[in-house]
């Protein structure tokens, strides 16, 4: 597959040999600041913050009116990552976050209306140097092209509307979504709009539902494209947090061989013979873990039995013992200590850990 054109999303560089990076949407509506001393903006900044920590590279926020776009307008200028905008409907939402410095503007080819109006988004992010993600959904496709064309047709032909009059206007600075529901579809549209432009796109499955089918439906769809080098950014779209939606973009690009770095954590499931709450500890931990810049392996495993053994390719890992916690590194133990001394001990020891690796 050829390089895509790279796009340049506020400070994070997009398609062409640039990682393919994780990103998620804002999950509520934002509070209309007052200004920047408004209490309640440091919460929302200190959340996003965590969420790049986790690996997250942009935030999209939905934009329903205009005191929405000047509240984001507001973050956007104190936000640890690049903020895109969400605009359905009405253009002039568009063109007022443009006053501010957003990183992106996406538009929706089935609701935002007239030629006219799309031309006035572009001239404006012309001018400021905003790029644009054309998001097509399959479930809000132009009317006419529904009535013409099979769901994946129609949505290529969404695209290709759009993509003519922001390259009829000299506006190079393209994006381009194609979501739906069913993970075949997704890939097949991908796929034909990949061999036909050299947009960068972003990938993703629309309603995928609650975080066991919705994971399960996005790594569906999207390890097939990742592997054949289609796609610069992933939204893994769930009914659940932003973590899991950060956290299961990582772990796919992992599964597709790509920016696998971080920490990796193997967990055993939990069966009868457990003696070591392996869902607690991998709970209290998971955030923390992720949250490292540490290429190193962790292995949370219930008891002895599989525990060092079967998890001796693990740079660190912990596993119980009675009222005992075995702390191990590449299946040897390294410490026994009582259960109530776990995490304790298990910071002390990845303190270590990380120590040695950067050394």
């Amino acid at each position: 597959m050829p390089l895509t054109k790279t796009v340049k999303v506020g400070d994070l560089l997009m398609g062409g040999e640039w990682p393919v990076s994780v990103q998620t949407m804002w999950k509520d509506p934002l509070p209309v600041f007052l200004g920047p001393d408004d209490p309640r903006l440091p919460p929302v900044i200190e959340k996003m913050s965590s969420l790049k920590r986790l690996g997250c590279s942009i935030i999209r926020f939905a934009v329903p009116d205009i005191p929405a776009a000047e509240s984001l307008g507001l973050l956007a200028g104190h936000s640890p990552v690049p903020v895109v905008a969400d605009i359905h409907f009405d253009w002039r939402i568009a063109l007022r976050c443009m006053d501010f410095p957003v990183a992106k503007i996406r538009i929706n080819p089935g609701n935002i209306g007239a030629e006219w109006k799309v031309r006035e988004v572009a001239a404006k992010a012309m001018d400021k140097g905003i790029p644009i993600r054309i998001g097509i959904n399959g479930g809000s496709l132009p009317k006419d092209l529904v009535q013409e064309h099979d769901t994946v047709d129609a949505a290529l032909a969404a695209a290709e509307r759009e993509i003519e009059v922001l390259e009829s206007m000299r506006f190079g600075d393209i994006v381009v979504s194609l979501k739906m529901n069913q993970p075949d579809e997704v890939v097949r549209a991908n796929e034909a709009f990949a061999s036909r432009y050299p947009y960068p796109l972003h990938l993703g499955v629309t309603e995928a539902g609650p975080l066991v089918a919705g994971v399960v439906r996005n790594t569906a769809a999207l390890v097939p494209l990742l592997k054949k080098g289609i796609g610069a950014t992933i939204r893994v779209s769930l009914s659940d947090s932003m973590e899991q939606e950060v956290l299961a973009g990582k772990e796919i690009l992992g599964c597709a061989g790509k920016n696998a770095h971080g920490v990796r954590i193997v967990s055993c499931p939990r069966c009868g013979r457990a003696s070591f709450d392996t869902h607690a500890f991998t709970s209290r931990w998971m955030n923390r873990l992720y949250s490292l810049e540490a290429d190193i392996s962790v292995a949370v495993m219930g008891c002895v039995v599989n525990g060092p053994g079967e998890a001796r390719h693990a740079d660190l890992g912990i596993t119980g013992a009675g009222n005992s916690v075995l702390i191990f590194k590449h299946g040897e133990i390294i410490r026994k200590i009582d259960a109530r001394d776990a995490d304790k001990a298990f910071q002390e020891e990845l303190d270590k850990l990380i120590g040695e690796k950067s050394e």
